[in-house]
């Protein structure tokens, strides 16, 4: 058995198939990332799905792309806790979760500049065989722009400096819990805070066609397109291809934000597991 996975700093997709291709089952868990959870909490949330621990005994190779996996170190707390919890696994391979929307997103020998727009964020160029990254990503407390953790952070903000609109801010309160205390204890006292923020992001995405939400969210794909997409400078020559929920249902809006800025809009996916199937089956699995 071989699992594939795809994993957010809030959700991760499994998907099970057989050496031939063929999906034996689908699952999903709370997300795996390494920046926000440590290995014991990893092991907890595998745990949680039975459709995953009962087959813990058949998995023989891992693809598992994954936030917060930039670097070996990291690499490192994910590989060992799925070896733990997978005791017959031979094959684990770990890479930032970039490289799961590249592999899904742009067929190799194409060009394209490959982002993450979800939970939190990315930007690579992929020159048709090699992804290359000019800057690592400090993680969801100082980068993550355009994000939901960041869109949720510029809505909560607005709302405690008493700047958001009173409509805006009555509805918020019939939806969120915003005692302060309440915010305060999922920001600084529970796992996963920027996972907390991007909640929020949904109430953004509803209430998009209100001007002040309208200049939130252009205030972030424009940082957005400033700071990651242009380091590169044939940005204007190859199409931009995005995964993550906040590019699914902010297509319209990106579009036209990357359209001002001269840019060309390649492929939106929410989740990027489907092309990883077709990517492992065909490049991964030849032996």
């Amino acid at each position: 058995m071989i699992l594939l996975v795809d994993s957010g700093a809030t959700k991760a997709d499994w998907v099970a198939i057989d050496k031939d291709g063929t999906r034996l089952f689908s699952s999903q868990t709370k997300g795996l990332s390494p920046e926000s959870v440590d290995k014991d909490e990893m092991l907890v949330r595998l745990n949680e799905r039975f459709d995953i621990s009962q087959n813990r005994n058949n998995v023989e190779k891992i693809f598992f792309y994954g936030a917060g996996c930039a670097t070996d170190n990291l690499k490192s707390i994910v590989i060992s806790a799925l070896k733990e919890f997978f005791p017959k696994v031979q094959t684990v391979v770990v890479e930032e979760d970039i490289y799961g929307v590249v592999y899904s997103t742009t067929p190799i020998g194409t060009e394209a500049i490959v982002c993450i727009l979800g939970t939190g964020s990315n930007c690579s160029y992929y020159d048709g065989e090699k992804l290359h990254q000019k800057i690592i990503s400090l993680g969801y407390l100082l980068m993550d722009d355009c994000s939901g953790n960041k869109l949720g952070a510029e809505l909560v903000r607005a709302y405690n400096f008493k700047k958001l609109p009173s409509e805006l801010s009555e509805k918020l309160v019939k939806e969120y819990k915003m005692d302060i205390d309440f915010i305060k204890e999922n920001l600084y006292k529970k796992s996963n805070p920027n996972a907390y923020l991007a909640t929020f992001a949904k109430f953004i995405i509803q209430n998009k066609d209100h001007q002040f939400i309208k200049e939130i969210i252009n205030r972030q794909m424009q940082f957005f397109i400033d700071y990651y997409i242009k380091q590169y400078p044939n940005c204007y020559e190859v199409p931009i291809n995005f995964n993550g929920s906040i590019c699914f249902y902010l297509k319209d809006e990106l579009e036209k934000k990357l359209a001002e800025n001269s840019l060309k809009l390649g492929t939106v996916i929410r989740r990027p597991i489907d092309g990883l199937i077709n990517y492992v089956c065909k490049h991964k699995l030849k032996d």
